[in-house]
């Protein structure tokens, strides 16, 4: 199916099921904004442009402030296209691409011309980030809660062109890890890597779809760690990596870590490698994926006792906590046009939700999976030492071989991650995105 065929079918699939939410919440049509630009403190400059993903759900355009998609059951879709009259900033092109076919796209010059576009739409629910200056532009409600719960709930099966962007993403985010582990071998700073991924990834860091994790050494144990350090240190024992690419708006979110030499740790990456590939094979309709979570434990417990950092077996571990003291995120979340997508504990259209596993405040998503689900596989292994003085000074601290952790501290941690695709029964496996497109880069 090429991307023509396989957006046409998105656009069916998605406009019958807001269709469907716009009949059950008693609205008749939408006006969706992509966002605005907004300026920073005692300056002329904008922050980083980040499009409404209700926006980016219709149309590619990512980069399309004060846009707007007018949406009308039965009616032809409508683009309202800020093009200004302007010298200082190149204006954006009229779209031209295999989707506009689809579109009446009506250009204005000024924002707030488009108040003649939606002004007097039956029922219209607003959706977006609201201004004050669309309060009298005639609409009925702004991001209804029982409207805005049933069109995130559809949002996590994804039709074949949103899982063909995803794949799409994915080559880019293995090529450009690639690129950045050969500079981590090549004795390089976090700073070196990070611009290396950039390069490889033909896209600058503002159109990456989060600011990459770039870890050497120890501070792969920081769990989202945000500097860039340009001196590389001496000597280098591990880089974790976690960085992604976006398509059209969709997402790839993709971890790796490596050692330095042939070593423990490096043995400590295979062996957690294999269980995350356990992992990913779990990604199954009707699986409740709290429970792969919760395996997930289980089998980090046997790498830890394996490993002889803890002395009791990996099932107790996970049973008592244990294991949290090395492993404290979730195992992963759903994935699409946002990196955290929307509606991970939703049960049902309405709303209503499934708490987490008690013990477990950091789990992302408690749904059963169906096909076209993609969320991430990312077990993690980390050296935290706020976490580890709090073990030292439980029962915990009785079950962990201090001198082993010393040993790996210098590490930080491991973090592997995975994107997966839930497929129907009838197809077996499931669809790990990233696997595949790492070794079409290599």
């Amino acid at each position: 199916m090429d991307m023509n065929t396989s957006y046409a079918a998105h656009l069916a699939h998605h406009r019958r099921h807001t269709d469907e939410a716009l009949a059950a919440t008693g609205f008749e049509s939408l006006a969706i904004y992509a966002g605005g630009l907004h300026m920073q403190f005692l300056d002329d400059q904008p922050y980083p442009f980040k499009a409404n993903p209700h926006f980016k759900l219709w149309t590619p355009l990512v980069e399309a402030a004060d846009c707007w998609i007018v949406y009308r059951p039965s009616q032809p879709l409508q683009l309202v296209f800020l093009q200004p009259d302007d010298y200082w900033y190149k204006p954006p092109e009229t779209p031209k691409d295999f989707w506009t076919s689809h579109f009446e796209i009506e250009i204005i010059r000024e924002a707030d011309d488009a108040k003649a576009h939606l002004s007097g739409l039956p029922r219209c629910a607003f959706v977006g980030e609201w201004h004050e200056r669309f309060a009298d532009w005639g609409f009925a409600a702004r991001n209804p809660d029982a409207l805005i719960h049933r069109l995130h709930y559809v949002r996590a099966a994804k039709t074949q062109y949103e899982l063909e962007c995803m794949r799409k993403a994915s080559q880019m985010a293995a090529r450009a890890h690639l690129a950045a582990e050969a500079v981590f071998r090549g004795g390089g700073s976090e700073y070196d890597c990070q611009m290396a991924y950039v390069r490889a990834s033909g896209q600058t860091e503002n159109e990456l779809p989060y600011p990459n994790i770039v870890a050497l050494n120890q501070n792969g144990a920081v769990l989202h760690y945000q500097n860039l350090e340009r001196v590389a240190p001496t000597p280098q024992r591990s880089f974790l990596i976690d960085a992604g690419a976006q398509v059209n708006g969709y997402s790839a979110d993709v971890t790796r870590t490596y050692s330095a030499r042939d070593d423990d740790f490096a043995a400590m990456i295979v062996a957690m490698d294999k269980e995350q590939l356990q992992m990913c094979a779990q990604v199954r309709a009707g699986v409740d994926y709290a429970h792969i979570h919760l395996d997930a434990h289980k089998r980090i417990g046997k790498v830890l006792r394996d490993f002889d950092i803890i002395t009791v077996p990996g099932d107790a571990a996970a049973a008592s906590g244990l294991t949290s003291v090395f492993f404290p995120h979730g195992i992963g979340h759903l994935l699409g046009l946002q990196v955290h997508d929307v509606a991970g504990f939703s049960v049902t259209p309405d709303g209503k939700q499934k708490a987490r596993p008690t013990g477990h405040p950091y789990l992302r998503l408690t749904r059963t999976l169906d096909p076209g689900f993609v969320v991430t596989i990312e077990p993690g292994l980390y050296f935290i030492d706020a976490l580890l003085n709090q073990a030292r000074a439980n029962a915990h601290g009785t079950q962990i071989n201090w001198k082993r952790v010393e040993q790996f501290k210098p590490y930080g941690g491991i973090r592997i991650e995975d994107n997966v695709a839930c497929t129907p029964e009838s197809v077996g496996e499931p669809e790990n995105l990233t696997r595949p497109a790492f070794a079409s880069a290599a």
